[in-house]
């Protein structure tokens, strides 16, 4: 067994600043990371667009994000909570940039700010179009810096301990030895990102299977507001591989037009806004054209935009793009939608605190209310900075009230068991991510989710059984996860009636 003050699963933004401050805040106090992939893969690391705060005044106010934020959340937002995290924005960037996070300017010195969907005004902080990437390579920098942090790569959490309400810590995986620890903690913090491999095609990367919140429901944590899932209108489309490379927001924003392969800037037709409404208005606008053409995608048209200032900004995206043979001063690029980002998740307070004691959520796999039905582009970066501060402010009073730890009973009972097939699992995954993409896709039919539920709930059996009797692997338990989500979808999706936000359905 091993004991920490602090257990973090997940190594993104939301778990690598808590554990910043935390640790030091509390030098003498153990501060423990573990994620299943090396500690820099997380979605953080693919967030392109960047960070949405208020920091010119003058043209901009923090009611102008306030409306923005509540517009695009299609009435389902709390307020307060989005009042909180855009008044707060400013403090955590100062954080981010105090730690050496570098982020663009102009030739005045001012930040070089972008406008992506949804957007009143320019205010997205970015760096060029890999904002993710260097906030990721700033805080895991500093994870390295503080002695009490350790940082425990390919160890794959299981499964929460938990007794009388109350999170004792989790069980975890080797993955390199194969052996199941007792991790026991005074506080445990899901920030397990997301759930895109549940519909293959996606913009995350492969390790985002919902893992925090599956944990989560099964230690009876609330989970809410799974069927919006937000589909990013605008990922590069590519046979060639199962994750989409995604083609930023801040693309449009630059003025790149939308075109069906006839040459029709379809999106005025759907939103006076064109380009530039909401996520959830444009994919759901492109999933239609496609499905009045029979075309496996449309373009993004920047062959009007200055080829200059495009590279300056995408350097990364005008390298995939050539990559593929598209030449974007004569090309369009082909894109489609992609699974992007869940708005649901693990129900937590305004200190991020779940339903159970002890454990808290934070990131894309936490319902915080800043979302409701609709995320607006790049506040997720900015959720997840405001909510591990919020997560930590709270923990700093309850640590120096908390008692030395009794040791726990529970364990993890070890009997030699089968293996199941590699084959198994790839065929079950891929019926299921087909399953998603088919049945509780961007625009959803009860018909269909019926259907969904019921072969789902028929598969939760077959791997609860299958988890129980066979040699437990993170291949399998990925697996076992995405159903318990996909269910969760499922049943959410069934019960709401009106289409709101990233969710529609017809009925």
């Amino acid at each position: 067994m091993i004991t920490t003050n602090y257990l973090i699963i997940g190594s993104g933004v939301a778990g690598l600043t808590f554990a910043i401050k935390i640790a030091d805040r509390f030098p003498d106090k153990k501060v423990t990371i573990v994620t299943k992939s090396n500690a820099d893969e997380s979605n953080t690391k693919y967030a392109q667009g960047g960070i949405a705060i208020v920091t010119d005044e003058t043209e901009d106010s923090y009611q102008k994000h306030i409306d923005d934020t509540l517009i695009c959340g299609d009435g389902l937002c709390d307020v307060e909570v989005v009042k909180i995290v855009v008044t707060e924005g400013p403090k955590r960037l100062k954080e981010l940039i105090a730690w050496g996070a570098k982020f663009d300017k102009t030739a005045k010195g001012f930040f070089d700010l972008g406008k992506e969907g949804g957007h009143s005004q320019n205010r997205v902080v970015h760096h060029k179009d890999q904002t993710g990437q260097e906030i990721e390579r700033t805080i895991l920098d500093q994870v390295h810096q503080k002695e009490n942090i350790t940082v425990l790569d390919h160890h794959f959490a299981l499964d929460l301990i938990t007794e009388d309400n109350q999170c004792l810590g989790a069980f975890v995986l080797n993955q390199r030895t194969n052996e199941i620890i007792t991790f026991q903690s005074h506080f445990t913090l899901l920030a397990t990102g997301g759930i895109g491999h549940l519909y293959g095609h996606t913009t995350n990367p492969i390790i985002a299977t919902g893992d925090g919140i599956a944990m989560a429901f099964r230690a009876n944590a609330t989970i809410k507001d799974m069927e919006f899932i937000q589909f990013h209108p605008t990922a590069l489309y590519d046979t060639s591989t199962g994750s989409k490379f995604l083609i930023s927001e801040a693309v449009r924003g630059f003025g790149a037009y939308l075109r069906t392969k006839n040459g029709n800037r379809f999106m005025l037709d759907y939103d006076k806004r064109g380009e530039l409404a909401s996520r959830d208005i444009v994919s759901q606008s492109i999933d239609l054209e496609l499905k009045k053409s029979g075309d496996e995608c449309v373009y993004l048209d920047c062959t009007h935009l200055d080829l200059k200032a495009f590279i300056k900004h995408f350097p990364m995206i005008y390298e995939r793009c050539k990559s593929i043979g598209v030449d974007i001063t004569k090309d369009w690029i082909p894109v489609v939608p992609a699974q992007h980002y869940l708005c649901g998740g693990i129900v937590v307070d305004k200190n991020g605190k779940t339903a159970i004691d002890n454990l808290f959520a934070c990131g894309e796999c936490s319902r915080t209310g800043l979302h409701g039905a609709n995320r607006l582009a790049s506040n997720s970066l900015l959720e997840a900075l405001v909510y591990s501060d919020k997560i930590y402010n709270y923990l700093v009073d309850t640590t120096l009230k908390k008692k030395e730890l009794n040791p726990i009973l529970s364990n993890w009972i070890f009997v030699e068991k089968p293996k199941i097939t590699h084959d198994y699992i790839a065929k079950i995954k891929a019926l299921l991510q087909l399953l998603m993409r088919q049945n509780a896709g961007i625009i959803r039919y009860d018909n269909d989710l019926s259907k969904a539920k019921e072969k789902l709930m028929q598969w939760q059996d077959e791997l609860k059984t299958i988890t129980e009797n066979n040699e437990i692997s993170s291949e399998l338990y990925e697996l076992y996860n995405m159903i318990t989500i996909g269910n969760l979808i499922a049943q959410q999706s069934m019960i709401r009636i009106e289409n709101k936000g990233s969710f529609k359905k017809n009925n």
